[in-house]
């Protein structure tokens, strides 16, 4: 099962190789695949300084079978990290992975806890 992908570029074109490293990080994301029903990313560079360089920021939108979502917003942070595009992504695509793991795990042990309630009642 693949996981349907929307990629959008804002404020500067459009990048087959950006594109591609998206794809590959969210093949990643393929195990949780019966978790996900799709997944939106923005890639934007909304503010070009000439003194501070060229901070990209990405947005990430999953939502999830049985409700819920997954959300990262990875603004510019003060270091300058985001200089680089594909760390952006690459922190974008981290923090999304451990609110999805967050999420899953919430959901496991709330099924868990209904298991076992329903076996000590009969």
């Amino acid at each position: 099962m693949t996981i349907p992908l929307q990629v959008t570029f804002q404020d500067f074109p459009p990048s087959a190789a950006i594109e591609t490293r998206i794809r590959e990080e969210v093949a990643k994301l393929e195990r949780y695949a019966e978790w996900i029903t799709r997944c939106r990313v923005v890639v934007s560079e909304p503010h070009r300084s000439r003194h501070k360089g060229r901070l990209f920021e990405v947005r990430i939108f999953m939502p999830l079978a049985g409700g819920g979502d997954v959300a990262v917003d990875r603004g510019r942070p003060g270091d300058g990290a985001h200089e680089d595009v594909y760390v952006a992504i690459r922190d974008a695509f981290q923090a999304a992975t451990r609110q999805l793991r967050v999420h899953i795990r919430k959901k496991r042990v709330h099924a868990d806890r209904q298991h076992r309630e329903a076996v000590a009642e009969s």
